[in-house]
């Protein structure tokens, strides 16, 4: 008892063995040497807890009140002694707040999400005080939740001010996105700083915090933290439905619709698949191996056709006048020009549109690379070959002409998708991509079974435009120019991947379509319309890159929309060009 009473409180056996020595020092340091410090902490923090100016209330996972701190009791008019052992239910409460109020913040809480908003508490005589209230559940051992601390404000003129202006900026932010807010940033970076200049107390809002961080993160965590803010204060309805948006905003394939099961057609599926599908199954037979031949050898007869627009026979020039409408016959071009028509029509179209004034280039030298570029095309495909070049040429030019497409674009874009619609399927195997995936072929291996044949035929055209000085349009322009024409070129040409088909579309859809509606519709309904909301929409950089992709898409599968005589000979085409390729996979 003496040496109890003098501080000793554990007995030691005398032991020679130093294991046994070392494994009770362990125990010490890991269990009361531990405890001791945990000890000493706790009476700093509550020490802390009891000099705070914010009211603290900590209760049990069940929400029985376990500690109250005195600023608590100060706002409160409680004591200690009349709250510790009740539960939350058996506080008295306040009339002013929403009758859902509570089951939305047990919801929240007991999901162990953090919860802050504004609550009005009963005080003990009687008076409702507005409280900006944080309530945080504790995350015990095993994963579950063992307390919740709440720490509760009191919202005095300035603050509440303060705090109504925060939430009814986010709320401005969401509906003014939809209209008018074009901007890169789904939060404008002025306004965050004069919100966070209110005052160090209001900063300390974990709120105010997620929304001032937003400067630095990603969009989309920019719009899942204006969700979770909106959240915490929305009636359960609202909070499971955004629940469920948070969900689908954070998977990978925001823009790939989900199709709804139908019976499957195996023939659908077989030509469908082959255009959509990444997927990779190993062919049973040989290997398909790519063309070598990537720079054929052209006959000097071949470049030595004269082909300027002075020089074009009577007959083909007849047949060019119409080039313009969206009837014309590219089949009787093709048949006139003996399987060489994108030479012609692109002589014809990129003199329409100053191309070579635009790039500084002759117009032989024009020609010597649409010769090049046409070689280039497999005659001997029935659905990809140069016709179908012309084609999507022609689709594009049409569509360079309409008023709203003309309005956003510059002559760079119209440059820069005249000359994608000329190579957008040079050197084209007549086989799709999955296709040459499955059969291990040259091209799949070099560009990693990714946007095989889209990636192949925008390198080569680039090989093809710079290996001969007679056929180099791009050698008078300078580099930075010839750097934006590039990279204009390339996204076009990768936008014709079917793979990404509905992502550009849904993007598309949503970024322009949907605001220039409701734009459009808000100015009908008012007095005067707002010419500058539609245009501003289009020729933002981003917008206008979406209508390249889009506009060259639709060149490429215009096939059902032209005339029906045409449209029933490219279905022919290409379902002869599908069955060749399922002979050979058989």
């Amino acid at each position: 008892m003496p040496l109890i009473n003098a501080g000793f409180n554990r007995r030691y056996v005398e032991n020679a063995n130093m294991m046994a020595c070392y494994n009770e020092l362990l125990q010490l340091e890991h269990g009361e040497v531990l405890a001791q410090f945990k000890l000493r902490a706790c009476n700093a923090i509550f020490t802390a807890l009891e000099q705070s100016q914010e009211a603290i209330e900590i209760t049990n996972e069940d929400q029985v009140i376990q500690y109250v701190n005195p600023a608590y009791e100060s706002i409160m008019g409680y004591q200690q002694g009349e709250l510790i052992g009740k539960e939350i239910i058996e506080v008295p409460k306040s009339e002013k707040n929403k009758p859902d109020l509570l089951e939305t913040i047990n919801s929240c809480i007991r999901k162990g999400k953090e919860w802050q908003g504004i609550y009005y508490a009963k005080k003990k005589n009687g008076d409702s005080v507005q409280q900006n209230v944080k309530i945080t559940p504790v995350i015990g051992q095993g994963g579950k939740i063992r307390h919740y601390v709440s720490i509760h404000r009191p919202l005095h003129d300035h603050n509440k001010t303060s705090s109504e202006r925060v939430q009814a900026e986010s709320q401005t932010d969401i509906q003014s996105s939809k209209h008018k807010d074009r901007r890169k940033g789904s939060l404008d970076v002025r306004s965050t700083t004069s919100r966070g200049s209110d005052g160090s107390s209001q900063r300390r809002h974990s709120s105010m915090a997620r929304i001032h961080s937003m400067t630095i993160e990603a969009p989309i965590t920019k719009v899942i933290n204006i969700i979770n803010a909106a959240q915490e204060s929305s009636p359960m309805p609202v909070a499971e439905a955004l629940d469920r948006v948070l969900e689908i905003l954070r998977t990978t394939e925001l823009y790939s619709p989900q199709l709804a099961s139908k019976e499957d057609d195996p023939h659908t599926n077989d030509l469908v698949g082959g255009l959509m599908s990444d997927g990779l199954r190993r062919l049973s037979g040989n290997e398909y191996v790519f063309s070598k031949s990537t720079f054929p050898n052209l006959s000097q007869s071949q470049l030595a056709i004269p082909v300027t627009l002075n020089d074009i026979p009577p007959a083909i020039a007849e047949m060019l006048d119409d080039e313009d409408q969206w009837e014309f016959n590219i089949l009787e071009l093709e048949a006139a020009t003996s399987k060489r028509p994108l030479t012609y029509l692109g002589l014809k179209i990129f003199a329409r549109f100053g191309v070579c004034e635009f790039l500084s280039c002759s117009e032989a030298t024009l020609r010597c690379w649409l010769q090049v570029i046409e070689a280039n095309y497999h005659a001997s495909n029935s659905y990809h070959n140069s016709t179908h070049a012309a084609d999507v040429l022609h689709a594009t030019a049409y569509f360079l002409r309409k008023e709203k497409v003309k309005g956003s674009l510059d002559q760079l874009d119209e440059v820069a998708a005249l000359i994608a619609a000329t190579v957008h399927d040079v050197d084209h195997p007549g086989r799709t991509n999955s296709f040459l995936c499955n059969a291990g072929s040259e091209l799949a291996i070099l560009y990693n079974d990714t946007a095989v044949l889209e990636s192949h035929h925008a390198a080569l055209a680039f090989q093809l435009t710079v290996r001969d000085s007679k056929s180099n349009i791009f050698k008078n322009i300078d580099r930075t120019q010839f750097r934006t024409l590039r990279q204009a070129i390339i996204d076009m040409v990768l936008a014709t991947e079917m793979t990404r088909h509905f992502e550009h579309v849904n993007k598309f859809a949503n970024s322009i379509n949907k605001p220039m509606a409701a734009i459009e519709e808000s100015s009908s309904n008012s007095e005067g319309s707002d010419s500058e909301g539609p245009a501003s929409i289009r020729n933002s950089p981003e917008n206008r890159l979406l209508i390249k992709r889009m506009m060259i898409k639709c060149a490429d599968v215009a096939n059902p929309c032209r005339p029906l005589e045409l449209c029933i000979e490219w279905a022919g085409r290409i379902s002869e060009e599908y069955f060749a390729q399922t002979d050979e996979e058989k």
